[in-house]
């Protein structure tokens, strides 16, 4: 297991996210935005064995996938470095990555989540861009907003994010997804692209030290143009003849036969690892269902099947 950490002048912080992180880390991976303080020291300091990594350009999405491209365990959890993400939380995630999900994301906002640092602005922006979201594309978020992730590593192609070794535009901007949209651009591309997704009730936290770079009306916007250019994203994929299944969440794997034939694998949908079996005693009733409901085209054929079977 890989956790990455972005980290923007974060001393004061570290030690108290280090410790908590939980027994089993392979690996963490502090990826540095520039620090001015000693964000880079303190970490080695509490941890010889951590990866420093450098990002490339600047904003959270960059620093991301900056950490995604430096790990080397099979799960990937991403938490933040201001102790608004409670890193003790992480066997949940896990959890459900081993019974079969393909992406796991916290929610502040379903059965067991909750935030103590959310406002009331931000807390309707992202009712409103909750909303957007599952009308567009059949889903049914809770929390779009939360960069509290877990996936499996081989998902990271199929989130395609802006390749590292790009530069900086010279006008001072971001490329698209090197800004808080990351958060918002790969949870709808593992919903379009027809994985597992689940979500985990999460408690947010206040931010411990120093104060946050976030900015509800700009990056409300940018979150909120994310969502429509996905949405053509996905158009755009499926006129090219790909149709990826609607997201199932938390749905208990059945039993597989040795002899059985391998399922067809989707177009870029990413393989899971044979799923451990579940204990329906031990569901923890704070997990969302997210299950997309059937596309219109699906929902008619089945009624004609219906049908014809009655007439018959």
């Amino acid at each position: 297991m890989s956790v990455v950490i972005p980290t923007l002048n974060e001393e004061r912080n570290l030690p108290h996210v280090f410790a908590k992180l939980p027994d089993g880390i392979d690996e963490v991976i502090v990826v540095d935005g520039g620090s001015v303080d000693r964000t880079v020291e303190v970490a080695r300091e509490l941890r010889p064995d951590v990866v420093i990594v450098q990002q490339t350009r600047t904003g959270k999405g960059n620093a991301l996938a900056c950490g995604f491209a430096a790990c080397t365990s099979d799960i990937i959890v991403m938490i933040d470095a201001d102790g608004s993400t409670d890193p003790a939380e992480i066997p949940l995630f896990v959890d459900q990555l081993i019974a079969g999900a393909d992406f796991v994301k916290g929610s502040r906002f379903s059965k067991g989540g909750h935030s103590h640092d959310i406002t009331k602005l931000r807390k309707l922006g992202n009712d409103g861009l909750n909303l957007v979201v599952n009308v567009l594309f059949g889903t049914r978020f809770t929390d779009l907003c939360y960069g509290y992730n877990a996936f499996w590593r081989r998902v990271v192609p199929v989130l395609d994010l802006p390749e590292t070794t790009l530069p900086r535009p010279t006008d001072g901007s971001k490329l698209w997804g090197d800004g808080f949209e990351i958060e918002t651009m790969i949870n709808i591309r593992a919903a379009a692209d027809g994985m597992k997704v689940g979500e985990v009730g999460s408690i947010e936290h206040e931010r411990i030290h120093g104060q946050s770079n976030l900015n509800t009306f700009r990056d409300g916007f940018r979150v909120l143009r994310t969502i429509f250019s996905e949405y053509g994203r996905m158009r755009r994929t499926h006129r090219n003849g790909a149709r990826p299944g609607g997201v199932v969440v938390h749905q208990r794997p059945s039993a597989v036969t040795p002899d059985a034939a391998p399922a067809p694998v989707r177009n870029k949908v990413a393989n899971r690892p044979p799923a451990a079996a579940v204990n329906p005693a031990a569901d923890r009733q704070h997990v969302a269902h997210l299950n997309r409901g059937l596309r219109r085209d699906e929902a008619g054929s089945r009624r004609a099947e219906a049908r014809a079977t009655r007439e018959d």
